[in-house]
């Protein structure tokens, strides 16, 4: 079992806290808006939390606010919009800017990795994904998928 990652900051969540307490460097984590498909666009082995309590009720940037204080993050990618999608027109949409206002907050120098749609579901097929945290966002394209850093000294 890996030495753990919690941080212990915000996050109370008792089945959160016991999936990514046992997560290692590389795991991934899905914090998926109210639109993804999560019954069926997960990896083998990961677990589901459903927080879609009602439309709107928990947000994205919500879930990403508790995760951040409570396991070391290296690597954030956003659900890229494709280019013939009319959404595309308007600029990155609102909750990218929420995200990284969060990591400002947090102080942690990552930039926001979108990775295109069809290879976004791709990624969160993959062996390393652990945990997919369900919410009822209603945000458009507000699905992030992080990578468990390592905890330094400092943490």
């Amino acid at each position: 079992m890996p030495l753990t990652m919690l941080l212990h900051q915000k996050l109370i969540h008792p089945d959160i806290n016991a999936v990514i307490g046992a997560a290692g460097h590389s795991s991934k984590i899905l914090i998926a808006d109210g639109n993804y498909p999560a019954s069926s666009a997960s990896g083998p082995r990961a677990e589901l939390v459903s927080l879609n309590l009602m439309p709107g009720v928990v947000t994205c940037a919500q879930v990403l606010e508790a995760l951040l204080s409570a396991v070391p993050i290296e690597t954030i990618n956003t659900m890229g919009i494709p280019a013939d999608d009319p959404y595309a027109d308007h600029g990155p949409p609102e909750a990218w800017g929420e995200y990284e206002q969060l990591l400002a907050a947090a102080k942690l120098d990552l930039k926001l990795d979108p990775i295109p749609r069809w290879d976004f579901y791709e990624a969160v097929r993959s062996e390393d994904h652990i945990l997919t945290i369900q919410t009822a966002d209603q945000a458009l394209w507000a699905n992030v998928l992080l990578t468990v850093g390592v905890r330094t000294p400092d943490q």
